[in-house]
């Protein structure tokens, strides 16, 4: 089972690039994909509307979030077994992971159903949007097995060093639900767009599940299952899944916080939301590209590789954060009309952006440190780390800054000083770790 590219023994730039370019290409059409529901919605509904949809968004947050994270867990064994050329660790790897990923995105579909009208009532959900958000999200969530899969046959195909075919489906996935969400909007209404991103998840799988069959990239064998397996899974999805869901909680407080000011201010919040998504899909992106490049270095003992890919990563990936960041900073009131036609919330937008500024190139530090961590089979420290800049930091400060009277623009500051405090905290404790392994110099 050899992977497409050669980690170990090819040049760091160009197996880098062969990686993290398609990668970078899927999350951006991710990015899209999720624009696609908030530019219809804002536009044809109006900022009641939005906002509604600004109340649902952390609760989807947490479920892609969970789902990107216990895989990763499942990338990181994977891409350590292939670096250690055991075909038969892989296999049973594979089998394993896909038993547990079905009983386990089953189970949390069943548990939100039941519980989704308490936790909107929990996050402060205003009664004029409660009826819509339940809406949308009842439908949503049906959806998840759909898309807890996706997600988890494209881990497998990184662990292989394939990453294009992600950015391949996610264009398919994109273009459907283009054509779907006005057509559903218009004819059934706001969880109309709910209908055609359930729809466009499950042609997204069937296209996944195509396509593997048709290459046969690896083999899929049910007997391969082994109940050992299970717990070394766990132990490696449970603080990957905590790691990838930590912002989402904080996104999820946050909303929570500003849905205390006003309609306006949240549907501020959730096009600054959006917008963000531009600014940290590449840093996602390096960060589960290096989770797979190092784990494939790490299973290789060739830690002096893996040092090479992490500074390799920090260069190209501050440099793009930094003509981003000056793109989306310097235009973010214009691009705020594209979500919701509104200067006040257009103002909001701009001095969020304007506070928070240079934490995008910090959180793409924060990122590959991280991704660094995850590849040498300790996400366990990466978890810590974000708990600690996230739940520690970010959320208190907010909370603080909002009750001592700097209303909006102290829950902004509270986001910029978290930016800071975590690209600190991962560069040290990356630093010091990789040294320590390798016996080299970070």
């Amino acid at each position: 089972m050899p992977t497409k590219i050669d980690f170990i023994g090819g040049n760091t730039k160009r197996c880098l690039m062969a990686m993290a370019l398609p990668m970078i290409a899927a999350m951006f059409l991710n990015m899209m994909y999720n624009l696609v529901d908030s530019l219809w919605i804002g536009n044809l509904l109006g900022k009641t509307a939005y906002a509604a949809l600004t109340n649902s968004t952390p609760i989807i947050l947490i479920l892609t979030s969970v789902a990107m994270g216990a895989t990763n867990g499942v990338s990181i064994l994977i891409s350590q077994a292939i670096g250690a050329k055991d075909k038969k660790k892989t296999e049973s790897l594979i089998a394993t992971s896909f038993c547990v990923a079905v009983a386990f995105s089953l189970l949390v579909t069943i548990l939100l159903e039941i519980f989704l009208p308490g936790i909107l009532k929990a996050l402060n959900t205003p009664a004029e949007t409660y009826d819509m958000a339940y809406s949308y999200l009842a439908i949503y969530i049906l959806g998840y097995l759909a898309v807890y899969l996706y997600l988890y046959f494209t881990a497998v195909l990184r662990s292989f060093g394939n990453s294009m075919f992600q950015a391949v489906a996610m264009l398919v996935s994109t273009i459907l639900n283009a054509i779907l969400d006005p057509i559903f909007i218009h004819f059934i209404g706001f969880h109309g767009a709910a209908i055609a991103t359930l729809l466009s998840q499950m042609i997204c799988l069937l296209f996944m599940l195509i396509y593997l069959k048709k290459k046969k990239l690896f083999t899929f064998k049910i007997s391969a299952f082994n109940c050992n397996d299970v717990l070394l899974l766990i132990q490696k999805a449970i603080p990957s899944v905590i790691q990838q869901s930590i912002p989402a909680i904080s996104t999820t407080s946050l909303t929570a916080l500003v849905s205390t000011y006003s309609v306006t201010a949240i549907a501020a919040y959730g096009v600054t939301g959006k917008l963000e998504t531009i600014l940290f899909y590449p840093a996602m992106a390096l960060n589960m590209v290096l989770t797979t490049i190092i784990g494939q270095c790490a299973g290789g003992a060739r830690y002096d590789r893996a040092k090479d890919y992490l500074k390799c990563a920090l260069g190209y990936g501050c440099g793009l954060l930094v003509i981003l960041s000056v793109l989306v900073v310097g235009f973010s009131k214009q691009l705020s009309g594209l979500f919701v036609r509104s200067s006040d919330v257009a103002v909001i937008v701009g001095t969020y952006f304007l506070i928070v500024s240079i934490g995008y190139v910090l959180n793409t530090v924060t990122n590959c440190y991280l991704g660094a961590l995850n590849g040498m089979g300790k996400p366990s420290k990466s978890m810590f780390l974000m708990i600690f800049y996230y739940i520690v930091v970010r959320i208190p400060l907010a909370y603080l800054l909002s009750y001592l009277g700097f209303g909006l623009n102290g829950i902004w500051v509270a986001v910029l000083v978290s930016h800071i405090v975590a690209s600190l905290a991962a560069a040290i404790t990356g630093t010091v770790f990789v040294r320590k392994k390798g016996n080299i110099k970070a």
